[in-house]
């Protein structure tokens, strides 16, 4: 397996600590006890492990987290300024500027001058990012095998339907948070 590519911003060497016999260590239950936060705990690890994971998978097709995202709403709505396509994403302009910046040296996208306005950037899918689809798509359907395994079809469509209700709630909580100028929801920092 290729080695994980991390955005300089996220440090995923911090994964899960190593399960043992199938469950967490006993630190890190200890850890999660003894500040009386378990979901908490629970949320923080899940969250590292499919960050972790994510980006092990991707850098085997040479992307980074995030930048699947950006393909995929490439791929849906067809060719897009860079600011449309940052709100499409739900990341703030100058993210999407990095992450276009390394799309377009991999060769996954190109940018042109919008002709209407030629200080716009229209940013399209390159052949070799058309290529890249069915990659991405094979790493999703791999991480959503992963992410569900050892539960039931039930379990997995209930844990989306509760993952939905506290995704909601805490992007309601962020935006009163951040106020009027927040992002959008699940706008994040992008590679």
């Amino acid at each position: 397996m290729a080695e994980p590519l991390i955005d300089e911003e996220c440090d995923a060497t911090e994964a899960c600590p190593a399960p043992q016999g199938g469950a967490a260590d006993d630190e890190t239950v200890k850890g999660c006890v003894e500040y009386g936060s378990g979901l908490n705990c629970l949320m923080t690890y899940a969250t590292r492990g499919h960050r972790v994971l994510l980006a092990s998978l991707l850098g085997e097709i040479d992307l980074y987290p995030g930048q699947e995202r950006v393909m995929g709403a490439l791929w849906d709505n067809g060719p897009q300024s860079q600011n449309a396509l940052a709100k499409i994403v739900g990341i703030d302009v100058s993210t999407m500027t990095k992450t276009l910046q390394r799309l377009e040296r991999s060769g996954f996208v190109s940018r042109r001058p919008d002709p209407a306005n030629r200080r716009i950037s229209i940013v399209d899918i390159t052949p070799r990012g058309h290529a890249l689809r069915p990659e991405v798509d094979r790493v999703l359907a791999e991480m959503h095998h992963r992410m569900t395994q050892g539960l039931t079809a039930a379990q997995t469509d209930e844990l989306s339907s509760l993952l939905t209700v506290v995704r909601d709630n805490l992007c309601r909580e962020a935006r009163v948070v951040e106020g009027p100028e927040a992002h959008p929801v699940g706008a994040a920092r992008v590679s």
